[in-house]
């Protein structure tokens, strides 16, 4: 069906729990979360409850491209398998109201009076979208308590407005030390951020604003802060805000930076080197947007975890997959490490991602002087890991999804000290002329060697570098019989060690 012509009905917006669909459609993600059918985009309301993580995305339940904005529902008992759930927030018809980005929270203390006697609410704080001749957003509550499956929106919504129409993307949690709730929130065409408290999630005091700052050549949005402690000290903490922006970020189109500064209950002020002209991107690649972390992580945990949407608004509504459209990013934990008297933000996949490894194998050193050569292994689906050492090459990396003359490069460059992903010729790259794309991320030498982790499925690339120290995401579309990979150096001679490949299981094997 030609999306231009899908429209509204209330009968088909759980259509995916029946949709006939294998998981082996061309460019499905082995081991990233999509929607069966349809089109999704931000993350939304991620949050832990009972034993469970909850994923809630921007969805529209009628066609593959953006429309009809409602919160889609999964679920997971590990972070890594996903059950699709029934819509949890559907588009409203009557007051032409998009259900746009947002968070949830348990409120533990039933603070907001939701709660039925019979446990904690789980409360959705999402924008409202509202149309009409004078367009404007607004923010807004629902409420669940059977456990985040169904929602009410509250009678007295919304509960948050403001001058400025453009007003969107509540991220709300429990400030501890302070006792009340706090909202991030974004003003996307003034390239701010404001800040409320509340002690009921309804009535909304405001604080303050931050902003311009660091990268503001697109509108901001999907806003979230968060402690951190510097090396695990708990007497170390710093604050993280995280805003995206789109257009024009590092790698063009769509991308996210980083603020680590301070919190005074009131205002955040961010440390000199995290708000010069310097920007800390939050991922150097095309497709990592709208991130958000989970709220309610229990104690005894202590991550913080984040996920995005593997996708870039450049292009969002022409990738060539079908019937659904976007893909989530691996989930990454966030951390403060202090090297060299400087503060890194570092990123990794989540330890559950080891579960999913088979068929391991370990390859001895490789060294080549300005030529190719191929890998003993090959796949569509794996984890690999290596060192280079670039001795005195120009270019040296590694090949991956190669063949029928097409492959994604991925190689470190002496020149500029980067890592870069180049997938020029990584397979369909038709589909929009911004598609084709060179990212490059800092990387500098660790004894001489830079270390990769690249994480391949069968329609993407994820490259942490340095043990996270930066980190590259990537959408490429090759056929599915380009499976080889291939070691290369270019202007010298380069090593490569340490090198371990991991077959990696599909998550959807056991799907009903």
């Amino acid at each position: 069906m030609d999306d231009s012509e899908v429209g509204y009905d209330a009968e088909l917006i759980n259509q995916h729990l029946t949709a006939d669909v294998t998981f082996e459609e061309k460019y499905r993600p082995q081991y990233h979360y999509s929607p069966k059918i349809n089109w999704m985009n931000d993350p939304n309301g991620l949050v832990y409850h009972q034993g469970t993580w909850h994923l809630y995305h921007q969805y529209n339940p009628f066609g593959t491209r953006w429309g009809y904005m409602s919160w889609n529902h999964a679920t997971s008992t590990d972070l890594i398998h996903w059950e699709h759930r029934p819509v949890a927030i559907p588009y409203g018809q009557d007051e032409e109201e998009g259900i746009f980005s947002g968070s949830a929270v348990v409120d533990h203390t039933n603070s907001s009076g939701f709660g039925d006697g019979n446990g904690a609410p789980i409360v959705a704080v999402y924008t409202s979208a509202y149309g009409g001749e004078e367009p404007y957003q607004a923010q807004s509550l629902a409420y669940s308590t059977d456990g985040g499956i169904t929602f009410t929106k509250y009678e007295g919504n919304p509960v948050l407005t403001f001058e400025d129409p453009n007003f969107r993307d509540p991220n709300v949690k429990w400030d501890a030390v302070n006792e009340r709730w706090l909202m991030v929130v974004a003003l996307p065409l003034q390239h701010k951020v404001q800040f409320y408290a509340s002690d009921n999630l309804i009535d909304w005091e405001y604080l303050s604003d931050f902003g311009p700052a660091g990268a503001t050549g697109g509108i901001w949005e999907c806003p979230d802060l968060f402690p951190l402690a510097v090396d695990g000290d708990p007497d170390r903490i710093k604050w993280v805000l995280h805003v995206d922006m789109n257009p024009g970020a590092i790698a063009g189109g769509s991308g996210s930076q980083f603020f680590v500064g301070d919190w005074d209950g009131t205002r955040f002020t961010a440390d000199p080197e995290f708000s010069e002209e310097d920007v800390i991107w939050a991922d150097y690649g095309t497709d990592y947007y709208a991130a958000i972390s989970w709220n309610n992580v229990p104690e005894d945990d202590g991550r913080r975890i984040m996920i995005g949407w593997m996708n870039n608004w450049d292009y969002a509504n022409e990738i060539p997959t079908s019937p659904w459209r976007s893909a989530m990013s691996l989930p990454r934990t966030v951390e403060l490490n202090e090297k060299n008297g400087k503060v890194w933000i570092i990123q990794q996949p989540v330890a559950e991602l080891e579960q999913l490894r088979s068929g391991t194998s370990r390859i001895g050193r490789v060294s080549l002087n300005s030529n190719i050569e191929d890998a003993e292994i090959s796949g569509k689906s794996y984890e690999l890991l290596m060192e280079i050492d670039p001795g005195n090459s120009t270019l040296a990396g590694i090949k991956v999804r190669s063949g029928n003359g097409e492959e994604t490069i991925i190689g470190y460059d002496s020149s500029t000290e980067t890592v870069y992903a180049d997938r020029s010729i990584s397979g369909d790259v038709t589909f929009h002329e911004s598609f084709v794309r060179t990212s490059r991320a800092p990387a500098r030498l660790i004894d001489g060697k830079v270390r990769l982790r690249i994480f391949v499925d069968w329609s993407s690339v994820e490259i942490f570098i340095n043990d996270g120290e930066s980190v590259i995401t990537k959408r490429i579309f090759p056929e599915p019989e380009s499976t080889g990979i291939r070691f290369f150096a270019d202007g010298g001679e380069a090593k490569f060690t340490n090198i371990e490949f991991h077959e990696i299981k599909s998550i959807w094997d056991n799907q009903p």
